[in-house]
């Protein structure tokens, strides 16, 4: 049995991905519109390369403070390679850490169908979900954010996205999220730039479940300075954390006792 795949096809001297070969692709078409293409099947328009290529810098470092960074210096000064290091912090993106982007484009694609179905605008859509989840104390993904009360990365994105007459209804369904999330709540909790990532990719048509793929695919740059800088300026098995720590098992015992 033929293994089939539309991706690459590889052969002695010769390889061609999606299409074009790959010594066509070398130079002259950049790292993200690559990355579009392999997703997509088809290059970009020059807006929607633009728009990758912003998305993939949104994600690359947040500094030592999530848990992909965390993880991939203790592993690292443990004296594993640097490829390790690097996996063992991609390892620990799930549902908490770089998950937002996936289960809120889900979230922002669902609601787009509704709003088609149901005939309602952004705003009206908004008011609906934000009572639905609060009445079954779910909580919407990709707002508000444990540093930053506005992040500067969400005010780019969406500025880049009306600019390159991206932004459609599933932008226009997160900001009046957003609004309708501090009427509810009280306090703000502003779109953060994994929820700004699922209205811009699920604007673009991009299938909600590559969400964690366009973190992974920027965050992985991050991490890799994250792993260099701690392999060739600290020491192994350095002092990273200074964190109290209380034993709450049962007291001293000896076998006998048992």
């Amino acid at each position: 049995m033929k293994w089939a795949t539309k991706i690459t096809k590889v052969e002695p001297n010769h390889l061609v991905t999606r299409g074009y070969k790959q010594e066509d692709l070398i130079g002259n078409i950049p790292y993200p519109h690559v990355v579009y293409l392999l997703l997509k099947g088809e290059l970009p328009s020059e807006e929607h390369g633009q728009m990758m290529d912003a998305i993939l810098t949104a994600c690359i470092d947040h500094g030592v403070t999530p848990p992909s960074s965390i993880a991939s210096r203790a592993v690292a000064s443990g004296g594993v390679p640097l490829p390790t290091a690097v996996a063992a912090g991609i390892l620990s993106i799930g549902d908490a850490h770089g998950g937002a982007i996936e289960k809120g484009a889900k979230f922002l694609q669902d609601g787009r169908v509704r709003m088609k179905n149901e005939c309602k605008n952004p705003g009206e859509m908004a008011k609906i979900l934000v009572k639905e989840c609060k009445e079954q104390h779910k909580r919407i993904l990709g707002f508000g954010h444990r540093i930053h009360t506005s992040d500067p990365r969400t005010k780019k994105l969406f500025l880049l996205a009306d600019e390159l007459k991206i932004a459609g209804n599933h932008i226009a369904l997160s900001k009046a999220i957003e609004i309708e999330l501090e009427k509810s709540s009280g306090r703000k909790l502003p779109v953060n730039v994994d929820g700004a990532i699922a209205a811009i990719i699920s604007d673009m048509d991009f299938d909600w479940r590559l969400g964690k793929a366009f973190f992974v695919l920027g965050r992985v740059a991050g991490l890799t300075a994250q792993v260099y800088e701690e392999q060739t300026e600290f020491k192994p098995m350095r002092k990273m954390f200074d964190v109290e720590c209380e034993y709450t098992g049962p007291k001293e015992r000896n076998l006998s006792q048992k």
